[in-house]
C-alpha cells in the first residue's frame, strides 16, 4: 500500500508539473491524464493489489508517452517555466548524483554569506584496473534549492560572486579544475560595495587568467549573472536549459515600451522567447556553447538517475578534453581539440579512462592561449563587413608587418637596449657612490677652511609682490569644436535650479564657452561626442580605423533591421562604437569610444569586434588604451546571446592587453550601465568619471521590479560610485585633456607602453 500511495503522489506531482510547464496549453493532453488519474483514485479502494500496480504500470507508461510526445512541442517560453519550477534538479541533486564525496565550503544554507551561490570541494572516482583514483574539483554554483527562499532564486548579491571568485582561486593555487553550475536569472542588481557591476568585471577578468581548466554548464543562463562563473574553456548545456541577454518578460517590457511596472501581454513574451534564440540548441548552432546535455522530456528531476550518470560522463570527458589539449603532444592534442569529435569518441565512456587533472607551468600557459582563442573566435562574422577579400588580406598583412616590426622595436631591440640601459646606470650609480666616499672627507675640510659661501640677495620686491597667474589650461576660451546645441538661442534651466539657485543659461553660452557645464553648481550637461573627439585630442591627430564594420542582426529579430537602418542614417555611424588613434600633447593613444547617440550606446558583435580590435591594435602597436564611453545602456537585446558573449569575449582581450603591459584606461560620461559596465569597462583598474555622471549595474526601474527596493535618487552618482571604489576620480569636463595627460604620465603597466 505504501509504493501504491507513493507513485500515485508522483504521478499527481507529474501532473501539476505538466498544468504548470504549459500555463494553460495543450489542454486535451492535460484533461485526458487528468480525468485518467482521477478515475483511478476513485476506484483504487475496490482493486486487488496485482490490480493496483497492474493499473499503476499502465498509468506510469501513459504518462511517460505524453510527456515524450509534449517534449516535442515545447516552445522557448515553456522551457524557461522548466527551469524555473521547483521540481526542476537543482546544484544539491548534481552534488549528491554526479561526484562520488563533496564538503560544502564558504557557509552553509542560510547561513552562508549569500546562500544563493554555493561551494563545494568535491571529487570523482575513477577506476584503472584495481586501482581507485580520487580526482579532486572545486564546485561553484546558483544554487535554487527546490523553491527555498533564502536562496533567493539563484540570484546571486555581490558578495557571493565574490566568494565565488575566492574557492577560484583556491583551486588555481591547488591546481585542480573548477566546475561551475549556471542556475541564475541573473544578479541581484545593487550597488552595495563591492557593486553588482564591479565583482562581475572582477570576476571575469580574474577567469580570463585563471591557470585551471574551467567547465561551465548552463541550465537557466541570465545575462551578466551567468557571465560571473561563465566563462569557461568548454561550455555544456543541458537540453532544456536557456541562456539569453535579457529574460522574455524583460525583452517583452523594452519591446512593448511599458512603464511603471505594467505587465506584457503573455502573446508578447512568448514572442519575445522566440526571437531571443536562447535554447541550448540555438546557442550550439550560434557555436556559444560546446555541447548540449540531453535532459528526459520535459525535464530533469531529482529522480532520473540515468541523466546524473549521463552529466557526470560529459563533464568528465569535457574536463580530460581540456587537460589533453594543452598537453606536450601535438597529435594527441589535435584529436581531442578538434571542433567535431569523432564517430568513435561518442560513446566513449570516461569512467574507464583516467586523465591526470593536474597541470604543468607550461600546460597553464598554453590553456590560457587556448582560452583566449576561443573566446576571440566565439560570435565570428556576426556582423557586417562590406570589405573585399583583398581589403581582408591586405589588412592582414599590415598587421602581422606591424606585429614584426614592434617585436623587433620593443622586444628584441628594446628590450637589450633597456638592459644595457640599467647595466650602465648601475655602473654609474657605483662609481659616483665610491667617488663620493673618496673625496667627501677632502670637500669637508676645505669647506671648514674657507668658510660659508656668500648667498645672494634678494630684492625685496621679489619677497612682497604678488605672483603673475596665467590661466592656461592646455585650452583657450574658445574650443575647437562647439556643440550644435549652442547653436539655439534660447535658455536653458539648471536642474539643480531649486537646489542652488542657478540662474538660467543662454545656451550659446552654456554649450560653447561653458562646454556644457553651469556655472554656479558644475552641473554637466550631456554633450555630443564629437566636443570630446575633437577638444580633447591634438588638432588633427585622430586616425579613424575599422569604420566599415557594421551592426548587424544576427537573430533576424522582427523589424530591428529597420531601427538599425534609422540609427544609421541619424547618427552617421556605422555601429555604436568608434575606434581612432589619436594624440595627447604628443602622446599617441588607441581610443575605442562608445557613442550613446546610436541604440543608446548598447553594445553588441559589431561593437564588441571594434573594441577588440582596438585592444589588439594597441597592444600590437605599443599604445595605452582609452576607452570613452559616451553613454552605454547595455548589450542589445536584440542580439541575444550574441550580445551577452561580448563580456567574457572582450574582457579575455583586455586581460591580456593587461598582462602583455598595457596602461588600460576608463573614462565614463553621462549615464553607463548594465554588460559593458560589469565586464570590458569595469576591470580597468584605472576608471573615471565625468562629473554628473550616473553609473552602476541597473537602471531604477530594473532594480524596483526584481528587488522590490525604492533607491535614493542619488544612488547611480558618481561620488556614489567613487565612494563604493568603482571609480578612481571625478573630473570636470573643461579638465579632461590636462587629466587624461597627467595619467599618461604617472600610471601604466610594468612595459609603459607609451614611453
Amino acid at each position: 500500500m505504501i509504493d501504491v500511495d507513493k507513485k500515485l503522489h508522483r504521478l499527481n506531482d507529474r501532473l501539476v508539473y505538466i498544468k504548470d510547464i504549459f500555463a494553460g496549453k495543450q489542454d486535451e493532453a492535460v484533461r485526458m491524464l487528468q480525468v485518467r488519474l482521477e478515475e483511478f483514485q476513485a476506484r483504487v479502494s475496490e482493486m486487488s493489489s496485482q490490480e493496483k500496480m497492474s493499473a499503476l504500470s499502465a498509468m506510469e507508461e501513459l504518462f511517460t508517452f505524453m510527456e515524450q510526445k509534449l517534449n516535442e512541442q515545447l516552445t522557448p517560453m515553456d522551457k524557461v517555466r522548466i527551469v524555473r519550477h521547483p521540481q526542476r534538479i537543482c546544484l544539491r541533486d548534481i552534488l549528491e548524483n554526479v561526484y562520488d564525496n563533496y564538503t560544502e565550503i564558504g557557509g552553509q544554507d542560510d547561513k552562508s554569506i549569500d546562500p544563493g551561490m554555493l561551494i563545494a570541494r568535491a571529487y570523482i572516482t575513477r577506476k584503472r584496473g584495481k586501482a581507485l583514483h580520487n580526482q579532486p574539483v572545486m564546485v561553484i554554483g546558483q544554487e535554487t534549492g527546490h523553491g527555498e527562499e533564502f536562496r533567493n532564486g539563484g540570484s546571486v548579491k555581490p558578495w557571493g560572486n565574490a566568494k565565488a571568485l575566492q574557492y577560484m582561486k583556491v583551486a588555481e593555487i591547488e591546481n585542480i579544475p573548477v566546475h561551475t553550475y549556471v542556475f541564475t536569472p541573473g544578479s541581484y542588481p545593487i550597488e552595495d560595495y563591492p557593486g553588482a557591476a564591479q565583482q562581475i568585471a572582477r570576476n571575469l577578468y580574474e577567469m580570463a587568467g585563471l591557470k585551471v581548466p574551467v567547465i561551465s554548464v548552463f541550465s537557466e543562463g541570465g545575462s551578466g549573472g551567468a557571465e560571473a562563473i561563465g566563462l569557461a574553456d568548454r561550455r555544456l548545456m543541458l537540453s532544456h536549459g536557456y541562456y539569453s541577454v535579457i529574460s522574455p518578460e524583460g525583452a517583452a517590457a523594452i519591446e512593448g515600451r511599458l512603464r511603471d511596472g505594467a505587465r506584457a501581454a503573455p502573446e508578447l513574451i512568448e514572442r519575445c522567447a522566440m526571437q531571443l534564440k536562447m535554447t541550448a540548441y540555438d546557442n550550439l548552432n550560434h557555436g556559444l556553447i560546446d555541447q548540449v546535455v540531453e535532459e528526459p522530456p520535459l525535464g530533469a528531476k531529482p529522480y532520473h538517475y540515468e541523466f546524473f550518470q549521463s552529466l557526470r560522463n560529459e563533464l568528465m570527458r569535457a574536463t580530460d578534453e581540456v587537460v589533453l589539449t594543452t598537453r606536450s603532444f601535438a597529435l594527441l592534442r589535435g584529436a581531442v581539440s578538434h571542433p567535431h569529435r569523432p564517430k568513435s569518441l561518442e560513446n566513449y565512456n570516461a569512467e574507464n579512462f583516467v586523465t591526470r587533472w593536474s597541470l604543468s607551468p607550461k600546460a597553464r600557459e598554453r590553456l590560457l592561449t587556448l582560452r583566449h582563442k576561443k573566446f576571440r573566435n566565439l560570435s565570428n562574422g556576426r556582423w557586417i563587413d562590406p570589405r573585399t577579400p583583398f581589403d581582408k588580406t591586405l589588412s592582414k598583412i599590415q598587421a602581422t608587418s606591424t606585429d614584426l616590426i614592434n617585436l623587433f622595436r620593443h622586444d628584441l631591440w628594446g628590450r637589450r637596449k633597456k638592459q644595457i640601459g640599467f647595466a650602465v646606470e648601475e655602473m654609474d650609480a657605483g662609481a659616483r657612490m665610491l667617488l663620493h666616499r673618496i673625496f667627501t672627507p677632502f670637500f669637508s675640510f676645505m669647506r671648514e677652511l674657507v668658510g660659508p659661501r656668500p648667498q645672494p640677495r634678494i630684492a625685496a620686491e621679489e619677497l612682497t609682490a604678488l605672483s603673475s597667474w596665467e590661466e592656461d589650461n592646455g585650452k583657450s576660451s574658445v574650443w575647437s569644436y562647439i556643440s550644435s546645441k549652442a547653436k539655439v538661442d534660447r535658455a536653458v534651466t539648471c536642474p539643480n535650479a531649486d537646489k542652488y539657485g542657478c540662474l538660467d543659461l543662454w545656451a550659446p553660452d552654456l554649450y560653447g564657452e561653458f562646454a556644457g557645464v553651469c556655472t554656479n553648481c558644475g552641473h554637466h550637461f550631456p554633450m555630443g561626442y564629437k566636443w570630446f573627439m575633437y577638444n580633447v585630442f591634438d588638432p588633427g591627430s585622430i586616425q579613424e580605423f575599422n569604420q566599415e564594420i557594421e551592426a548587424a542582426n544576427p537573430l533576424n529579430w522582427d523589424g530591428f533591421d529597420a531601427k538599425l537602418e534609422q540609427a544609421k542614417q541619424k547618427t552617421g555611424l556605422k555601429s555604436g562604437c568608434i575606434t581612432f588613434e589619436a594624440s595627447i600633447n604628443n602622446t599617441r593613444m588607441c581610443v575605442a569610444l562608445l557613442a550613446a547617440s546610436f541604440r543608446g550606446g548598447s553594445v553588441g558583435v559589431a561593437e564588441g569586434e571594434k573594441f577588440l580590435s582596438a585592444i589588439e591594435r594597441a597592444q600590437r602597436k605599443r599604445l595605452p588604451l582609452l576607452a570613452y564611453v559616451h553613454g552605454t545602456a547595455g548589450i542589445r537585446i536584440q542580439e541575444g546571446t550574441n550580445g551577452v558573449i561580448q563580456m567574457p569575449r572582450c574582457t579575455m582581450g583586455v586581460r591580456r592587453y593587461i598582462d602583455a603591459g598595457g596602461l588600460y584606461l576608463v573614462v565614463y560620461d553621462t549615464n553607463s550601465y548594465a554588460g559593458p559596465v560589469a565586464s570590458f569597462l569595469g576591470c580597468s583598474p584605472y576608471q573615471f568619471a565625468i562629473r554628473s555622471t550616473n553609473l552602476g549595474f541597473a537602471g531604477r526601474g530594473v532594480i524596483k521590479e526584481t528587488t522590490g527596493m525604492d533607491i535614493p535618487p542619488d544612488y547611480h552618482d558618481a561620488e556614489k560610485a567613487l565612494s563604493r571604489g568603482h571609480i578612481q576620480g571625478i573630473w570636470d569636463r573643461r579638465d579632461i585633456r590636462n587629466n587624461l595627460h597627467q595619467a599618461l604620465l604617472t600610471m601604466g603597466g610594468r612595459n609603459l607602453y607609451y614611453k
